[in-house]
Formats: structure tokens, C-alpha cells, sequence
């Protein structure tokens, strides 16, 4: 990049030249000889394809005017990859984002490249100013790209964080299908197995000679076992001497396999005292057959309430995604403020576990339901929910609340993080600021958070921090009054 000096270093012919260049540009076209001196101290540059305009943690923003090339802006992403958001060709201007909103230059993850051959004019934060007090009609458009360009990157920094969103919940709801799948899938292969066995058993059953004392002895363990209570759970060591004992009463028994059949019988509750009869009833061939072939129905049934529960597992899954899903379609109304947060908790399950994290529920039993026209809400609770976790170390500490406060429903998110500094919290719902590291968070989440809650449902959400308590608390009034368009607009730029 070469940069040939300030306009005002020039001589007074290449001076008069570039001025009657600038005018060209839309931007400067009121530039009117009263106000040029607004501009002598920016400065000639010339850029090659490659060089860098503004660097990431750009110290000195500027300003920047355009006569001939390209220039891509690209974002910063994890792992070093970059991601082009805008790019400028010549006659255009930019640069006046990070100068106008102060927020963004606290933490910027952008860069300017120059992609051909470039002539610019770069005008530093001083300057800039002056242009924008002294000359009115270029101010008047500047702030016209600025809205148009602050529309378009919120918007695509808004479908951005949906996207996050949206591969979170992926990523979460895969996880948690995974688990109930593979115990799904284990037990139908076990169970095959079973069926295999009682097949076999049975065959054999229709080739032997069996005397009525031996049937119903069979039959009677059959009645137990298919009508056995639920057994109270025993300690690791009270089980433990129970399954040896039962061992050790079959193989004296001369029952096969004694170790594979005790630990289920001692499920079902049989016991050697309940088998002794069985003893005295079934010649010993016929004990082991039959004792092997009421180990596989009991191992089949309990392997038929596994598939029973991995399946129900995966329906409240995807009832709860659904709820998530369509709790933010346009048009919802009465919504179970208390269900929508459990919903979110389930999509956000796996992230918790992850961390060892400790969720404390506290949730009014008697909430009703509020009264709503507007969408999103579960966007709140995704967004406050994931700073949350973010924000704990592992086996940290979170906790939700919900109650009523006259017409209001509220709901807190706390954790017991390092907190957030006090100098940041003013600018939490800003949007582009984020105190996460570069490339990691987008700055819209917390902002989309506070546009939904104040804007669409006329509540307030608010933040209380220390170090080891973090908490926003969101209040919703339950039945919203009519909402005109004056107080729409109102509500609109106080949210942003």
C-alpha cells in the first residue's frame, strides 16, 4: 500500500484535480469550495490487490472515499476463516459505521482487502467530523448509507445468529436422539436374540414328555413373572448377595449357566426360597429348561419396556421441538410461559450435561397463561439460557424462577459466572457488543433478546451483575394493551 500524502501537501494543480474527482463521487457532490477544507487532510492512497485497508481491532477508524478498484470487507470466524459481508467498487464511500456508533469499535472482527488495484482517499476521525458538522448535504447522505447499510447488516447478522440458533438446536436434538436410539437399537437386538432362544426352547418343549406336576409348576412361574411387582430398589451390595446366593442355589440345583439366570430372577424377585419348590416338582433337566426359558421371557419383557421408553423418550423430544418451533409462528397466543421454558431446557439439555451444569427450577405452580399476539419468545429464553452456560464454569450453578408480579409474569436466568463488568453492562443490549472473543459471538443475541421482549410484548428485561450472580430478570405483562402506531415506533427505537 502506498500512501502519497495529504491533499493539502499537494500541489495546488493536483489539489484542484482531486477535488473536482471527489465531487464525482455521490457523496461528495455538495462539496462546495467553503467547506473544502473539511477534506485537505485526507490522505492520496494508492493499494495493490491484497493489501489491507483496516485490520481487525482496527485503533483508529476512518473514513473512506473510493475513485477507482474494489474492496471486499470480510468478518473474521472461527479457526481463522473469513467470510465476505459487503464489498465496495469505485464512486462509493465507507468506513462511517465504526466512526458513527461507537459500540461497534469496542470489539470489531472485520478487515477491508483490497481485491484490485485502488485509489482512495482516507479521511481520519477529526476530519471526518468537521465534513460532517460543516457540509450538510454530505452529511444528509452519509446518514443515508449509514441507515441503509445498518439495515442490511442487521439483517444479516440477525439471519446469522438464526442460523447459530438453528445449529444449535440441531446439535442439541441429534444428541439427545442419539442416547434413546442406541438403547432402542440394543435392545432389539438382544430381543432377537431372545426370541431366538424361546423358539428354540420351545421346540424342544413340544418334543418332551412332561408330567402335570412339571407343567404347572411352569405355568406358575409363568403367571409370577409376567403379573411380578416392582421391586423396591435394592443397595449395590444387598443385590450383589442376593444374585450370588441365588447362583449358588441353581447350581446345586443343577441348573446350566447359574450366573446368566441369577441377576435376572433377582429382578423379578425370585428368590431360592420361592424355587425350592421347583425342586421337588421338575426332574433336574426339566428345572434347567424351564429356569432358562423364564429368564428369556422376563429378559424380553424388560427388553420390550426399554424399546417402550427409548421410544416415548424421542416423542417428548420431538413434541418439545415442536412446541419450540411452533410457539414462535406469527399469531401465537395464550402461551404456557412455564412450558416454553422447559421446552428450551430440553433443546439446550445436552449442553448442560456437557458442562456438569446444575439446574435449579423454581417455577410458580399457579402461572397463568399470557395473553399474547406476538412471536419469539422462545428466542428470549434460547439466548439468555446459552449466555448462561457460556458464562459457568464446569458443574456450575444455574437457576431459573418464574412468578407473578400483579399483571406481570416474571422470569429470572441466573448463574453463578464471573459476572459481567460494570462497564459493560450499560452496553449489553447494544447490538454488534459482545465480551466474547472474536469470531465467537455475533453481538445481536442479547439485543434480539430485548427488541422481543420490549417491542413485541411491551415487557422489560433487566440485568443485575456481580461476580458468582448474573441474573436478567424479563417481565411480561400478561394482558398487553392496544399497541398505536406512535407507541409501536416509540417502543421500536428505545429497543434499539
Amino acid at each position: 500500500m502506498e500512501i502519497k500524502g495529504r491533499i493539502a501537501d499537494l500541489p495546488l494543480s493536483e489539489q484542484e484535480e482531486i477535488l473536482a474527482r471527489l465531487r464525482q463521487i455521490p457523496v461528495f457532490e455538495g462539496l462546495t469550495d467553503e467547506n473544502r477544507h473539511c477534506v485537505m487532510d485526507a490522505v492520496l492512497i494508492h493499494a495493490a490487490p491484497g493489501d489491507i485497508l483496516v485490520t481487525v481491532d482496527e485503533p483508529q477508524p476512518s473514513f473512506w472515499a473510493m475513485f477507482q478498484g474494489n474492496v471486499r470487507v470480510e468478518k473474521l470466524e472461527l479457526n481463522d476463516t473469513k467470510s465476505s459481508i459487503a464489498t465496495f467498487s469505485g464512486s462509493e464511500t465507507f468506513g462511517e459505521i465504526p466512526l458513527m456508533l461507537s459500540t461497534t469499535r469496542r470489539r470489531s472482527s472485520v478487515q477491508c482487502v483490497a481485491t484490485t488495484a485502488s485509489e482512495l482517499l482516507r479521511m481520519d476521525e477529526e476530519s471526518f467530523w468537521q465534513l460532517i458538522v460543516s457540509c450538510p448535504s454530505v452529511r444528509q447522505k452519509i446518514l443515508g448509507n449509514l441507515a441503509q447499510r445498518m439495515e442490511y447488516y442487521q439483517s444479516l447478522l440477525l439471519q446469522r445468529e438464526k442460523l447459530i440458533s438453528l445449529g444449535t438446536l440441531s446439535a442439541g436434538l441429534m444428541h439427545e436422539l442419539n442416547n434413546p436410539g442406541a438403547a432402542a437399537q440394543r435392545a432389539a437386538s438382544q430381543l432377537r436374540e431372545n426370541l431366538t432362544r424361546l423358539q428354540e426352547m420351545a421346540l424342544r418343549h413340544c418334543r418332551t414328555d412332561f408330567q402335570p406336576q412339571e407343567l404347572d409348576c411352569m405355568a406358575e412361574l409363568q403367571e409370577f413373572a409376567l403379573h411380578a411387582p416392582k421391586q423396591p430398589p435394592m443397595s449395590s451390595m444387598d443385590q450383589a448377595d442376593a444374585e450370588d446366593s441365588l447362583a449358588t442355589w441353581l447350581e446345586k440345583a443343577g441348573v446350566d449357566d447359574a450366573w446368566r439366570l441369577s441377576p435376572m430372577l433377582v429382578s423379578i424377585g425370585l428368590s431360592e426360597d420361592r424355587l425350592e419348590c421347583t425342586r421337588t416338582c421338575c426332574r433336574p433337566g426339566i428345572l434347567s429348561d424351564s429356569l432358562h426359558w423364564l429368564e428369556a421371557l422376563v429378559s424380553s419383557l424388560q427388553l420390550v419396556g426399554v424399546v417402550e421408553e427409548s421410544i416415548s423418550r424421542v416423542t417428548d423430544l420431538v413434541m418439545a421441538v415442536k412446541r419450540y418451533s411452533y410457539a414462535d409462528k406469527a399469531g401465537a397466543k395464550d402461551i404456557d410461559v412455564r412450558e416454553s421454558l422447559h421446552s428450551t431446557m430440553v433443546i439446550l439439555a445436552h449442553k448442560m450435561r456437557h458442562k456438569q451444569i446444575q439446574l435449579e427450577k423454581q417455577f410458580a405452580p399457579d402461572l397463568p397463561l399470557l395473553e399474547a399476539r406476538a412471536a419469539g419468545l422462545n428466542q428470549v429464553w434460547t439466548n439468555l439460557l446459552d449466555n448462561a452456560i457460556d458464562a459457568v464454569a464446569q458443574q456450575g450453578h444455574i437457576r431459573v424462577r418464574t412468578w407473578q408480579d400483579g399483571g406481570d409474569i416474571c422470569v429470572a436466568i441466573a448463574d453463578d459466572g464471573m459476572g459481567i463488568d460494570p462497564e459493560n453492562q450499560v452496553h449489553v443490549f447494544e447490538p454488534f457488543f459482545t465480551t466474547k472473543p472474536v469470531g465467537v459471538g455475533t453481538g445481536l443475541g442479547l439485543n434480539i433478546a430485548h427488541r422481543i421482549v420490549v417491542t413485541d410484548f411491551g415487557g422489560d428485561i433487566q440485568l443485575m451483575s456481580k461476580p458468582g450472580n448474573t441474573e436478567f430478570i424479563v417481565r411480561l405483562p400478561i394482558k398487553r394493551q392496544a399497541v398505536t402506531p406512535e407507541t409501536q415506533a416509540t417502543e421500536s427505537i428505545k429497543s434499539s
